[in-house]
């Protein structure tokens, strides 16, 4: 019986100056599985590659063991517009049909070892389910949302959603032993999930996932690889146990951080001590006095300079190696913009006949301080527009805006910074002094390395600009936080730090999210936008 799927070693993947994976090693075994998680831009996609056999390493070795087929599904359907459903099902199902038309060539000239081969062709391509593949895609396709596709229509004609569905619906249908999927959750609703998960949980071959869904994980996985700044970290009991030991991890870091503060403070006093006590022996004593005397005094001379010495060595010894605090907990407005004695009823948003044309129509909507909203709806009800009318970005074509205090805005759609401009100006852009200042706060945050300030915008990857903005919006006092998909490229550790955050913020707070989780653990008031019109608000 085999014991791995599949073994990276040494595993070391660049682009241009850039290192994405560098020397990872790791093992999976048959039939498990894994979520591959990390901030966009990572490395987890050219991970997947590399395992799929897509993309060749720099270095190291990938050795992947899967006679029943390998199924992997990028981000993006990578076929033409003018090719058809049938097409893309057809390159899904490679394998199976190369095995069919191998299969059909050996049937049509029987005899000796072509026979032979013919039964074992046909073994392989029963074992694999080959004469239920098309079936088996049909009901992909329903469970996912689009049942009777026609398999003569131009992909040109699907939306990006659609086209991700098909690819998905025809990588399960392949039924391979291994299954690599890229984001399999992206542009599915609650019930496509609902479906998808119930069939990976019943696939006895091996999964390996890319997702930033944490329901997912939770319900799915029983590995976590995380994947950061080139290295990849495992983590075993599923995503309930990725985050005990991330944060056990704090906790270990935390208290070797009290430790060497302690033990600094306890050498510095020592010096100090001794200082004083070696100050307080006479430095010459009367001739009148025995001989014991000054031997006593120098004794005592001699142990405190000793002294002094050895605990200005390790003085040096700690201040030279310093042990890092962990960062500071994220920390939505630890004072905000405007008096707390204004009370809970005032109000910082309201909307009165708001109305942009063929996008939004709110009659009206007063958010008041203190309360929290979560804006719900289908892509294209007018979410967005509403959070930029909030945010006095857009406006509107009739209907009044009023809004009070500081207003924080996380947007969609990342700011367009100027490619040049390195991690450190871009934080501190806009605020007094000059950029150095602000380097222990951003620092401070954790959201980056020392040496990633020097970086520039243009250098990061999605998920790190997105940081970027991040830092900005939570090192600042803020009436009204309006965060529009928060978790979007960022890893979920990051956003289950933004989740703590976010439940000790005392400011108004609206929220956009197809996070599954953040929903559920939403507190607050809900309003759910259809057309553009609210269609229901309810209290949570």
């Amino acid at each position: 019986m085999r014991t791995r799927q599949l073994a990276l070693t040494e595993i070391t993947k660049r682009y241009d100056e850039q290192v994405v994976l560098d020397r990872v090693s790791f093992t999976v075994k048959p039939g498990e599985k894994v979520g591959v998680i990390g901030d966009n831009g990572s490395g987890k996609s050219t991970l997947l590659k590399v395992i799929a056999g897509r993309v060749e390493p720099d270095g190291g070795e990938a050795a992947v063991v899967a006679p029943g087929g390998i199924g992997y599904l990028a981000q993006t359907l990578e076929l033409p517009p003018t090719a058809t459903v049938a097409d893309a099902i057809d390159a899904a199902l490679a394998d199976l049909r190369d095995l069919e038309a191998r299969m059909r060539r050996a049937e049509a000239d029987l005899s000796g070892e072509d026979l032979e081969m013919y039964g074992e062709l046909v073994a392989r391509f029963e074992a694999r389910g080959g004469y239920e593949a098309d079936a088996r895609v049909d009901i992909a396709l329903h469970g996912l949302g689009l049942p009777g596709l026609d398999r003569e229509r131009p992909l040109g004609t699907l939306s990006g959603g659609e086209r991700s569905r098909l690819a998905l619906a025809a990588t399960l249908a392949s039924s391979p032993e291994l299954l690599l999927l890229d984001e399999p959750t992206n542009d599915l609703d609650d019930q496509a999930v609902g479906w998808l998960e119930r069939h990976l949980r019943a696939h006895r071959g091996t999964v390996i996932a890319i997702t930033h869904d944490r329901v997912f994980l939770e319900r799915i996985t029983s590995t976590i690889l995380e994947v950061d700044s080139g290295s990849v970290a495992r983590f075993g009991n599923g995503y309930d146990g990725y985050l005990a030991a991330k944060a056990a991890d704090r906790r270990r870091r935390l208290r070797e951080y009290e430790d060497w503060r302690n033990d600094l403070a306890r050498n510095r006093r020592l010096v100090e001590a001794n200082v004083v006590r070696l100050d307080a022996i006479p430095r010459k004593l009367p001739l009148a006095c025995f001989a014991a005397g000054p031997f006593r005094a120098r004794s005592r001379g001699h142990g405190a300079m000793s002294r002094i010495r050895n605990a200005k060595q390790r003085v040096e010894r700690l201040t030279g190696a310093p042990v890092p605090p962990p960062p500071d907990p994220l920390r939505f407005d630890p004072e905000l913009a405007s008096a707390q004695a204004e009370g809970a009823g005032v109000l910082r948003a309201e909307l009165d006949g708001v109305r942009v044309n063929g996008r939004l129509d709110i009659p009206g909507l007063r958010i008041k301080a203190g309360e929290r909203l979560l804006v719900t709806g289908p892509n294209g009800a007018g979410k967005t527009t509403l959070m930029r009318v909030l945010a006095g970005e857009l406006r509107p074509d009739a209907g009044d805006v009023r809004v009070a205090g500081r207003v924080g805005y996380l947007r969609q759609e990342e700011s367009a910074w100027s490619p040049e401009l390195t991690v450190l100006r871009a934080f501190a852009a806009g605020r007094p002094g000059v950029p150095e200042e602000h380097a222990e706060e951003l620092l401070s945050l954790g959201l980056f390395r020392p040496g990633d300030l020097r970086r520039r915008i243009g250098a990061l990857s999605y998920g790190q600009r997105r940081r970027v903005e991040l830092a900005r919006l939570v090192s600042g006092p803020v009436d009204l936080l309006l965060l529009d998909e928060p978790t979007n490229h960022l890893s979920p550790a990051l956003v289950e730090e933004m989740e703590e955050a976010l439940a000790v913020y005392e400011g108004a707070l609206v929220v956009v999210t197809h996070d599954r989780r953040m929903r559920d653990r939403f507190t607050g008031s809900r309003l759910e936008l259809r057309g553009g019109h609210p269609f229901e608000a309810a209290a949570a």
